[in-house]
């Protein structure tokens, strides 16, 4: 026993939210009046008051993976945090970490790819930079996130209310079928039809929500969440653990490529809890009005359920009914470690 409690090894990716309570949040203490959103759980940004009727938000995250994706993927993520709190990102501080024996060439790689995407986004970068260390075998791209709005165009993870339809963008398990396929093309391929893997790889393309959270602040939110690590069901229990309340959802409504759930039954994971930036989940009292304007600008949506009062956080599959449970170590981590030669 540690401090009062068993002293586990941790599990890779996210930590927990029992022990994000008991680690984290139950020793941070100060509260500055100046804070709009406090950290929490599920809360992907903090925002600090900025005059009269602005906010300033702020985000962070890292990022590892090969030199030729982190850059874009690191960007991508950051810009998503700040999107879903209604803000637009105006300024990035990114550090990277890279192995030893890297060369500048790959510096210079990582560099342009966010530099690109920081000129077509008018993000400017703030600062940074770079060193090389044995401590990790990939590159590490942490990237902090800063953006403006205006104060009646903040949103919280926490403000969801009773009555709020629950829409899904675009389709879920994006990001972690455009790993799987970067990563394991070849032995995809040998399970699967290349026009699948092709398809799944141009999905690192659709990772931008940006245009969504435009859209969803003309029709009107609640609160809006970018479905990242844990997948789609993860992002639905924060979403209701941070506004302390349930929902009830459908999984046949739930948005999903067919690359997607075939790339997961090659590796007989759930497609629900993989990695999955790039769809956004909203909470709006306009559901079908919300979903329309999606589509008309070009944005995949649908309707998947609803928020309800109390703690109740059901799934739905036709008469089939089950309780979510607290998000568990992403899918896409267990397909990186599975062994499918067999």
């Amino acid at each position: 026993m540690a401090g009062g409690f068993e002293d586990k090894v941790l599990d890779i990716g996210k930590v927990s939210e029992k022990i994000m309570k008991r680690s984290v949040l139950n020793q941070l203490h100060v509260k500055r009046p100046e804070v709009l959103i406090h950290l929490g759980v599920g809360e992907d940004c903090s925002a600090i008051e900025a005059g009269e009727d602005e906010a300033f938000v702020f985000t962070v995250d890292p990022m590892i993976a090969p030199a030729r994706d982190v850059g874009k993927l690191a960007f991508q993520i950051a810009a998503n945090d700040v999107a879903a709190s209604g803000a637009k990102m105006i300024g990035l501080l990114v550090n990277i970490v890279l192995p030893v024996g890297s060369r500048e060439s790959d510096l210079r790689a990582i560099v342009k790819d966010i530099a690109n995407l920081s000129e077509h986004y008018n993000v400017e970068i703030l600062g940074g930079f770079g060193e090389v260390s044995d401590a990790v075998t990939m590159p590490l791209v942490s990237v902090t996130g800063v953006g403006k709005t205006n104060r009646e165009e903040l949103f919280a993870t926490a403000d969801l209310c009773p009555g709020d339809e629950l829409v899904v963008t675009k389709w879920i398990g994006l990001e972690g079928s455009a790993i799987l396929a970067a990563e394991r093309e070849e032995e995809l391929i040998k399970h699967l039809p290349a026009e699948i893997v092709k398809n799944a790889k141009n999905f690192s393309e659709l990772m931008n929500v940006m245009p969504e959270s435009e859209v969803a602040k003309e029709v009107g939110v609640s609160a809006m969440h970018d479905v990242t690590e844990g997948g789609i069901f993860g992002a639905l229990w924060e979403m209701g653990a941070a506004s302390g309340v349930g929902f009830e959802v459908d999984i046949r409504k739930i948005p999903i490529r067919q690359e997607t759930v075939e790339i997961c039954e090659v590796y007989d994971i759930n497609p629900y809890m993989m990695m999955s930036s790039g769809s956004m989940l909203i909470g709006t009292q306009k559901g079908n009005l919300l979903v329309d304007m999606l589509e008309s600008a070009g944005i995949h949506a649908a309707v998947i359920g609803y928020v309800i009062e109390g703690a109740d956080r059901i799934v739905r599959n036709g008469d089939e009914k089950r309780y979510l449970e607290p998000p568990q170590v992403d899918e896409l981590y267990k397909a990186i470690h599975r062994d499918t030669s067999e």
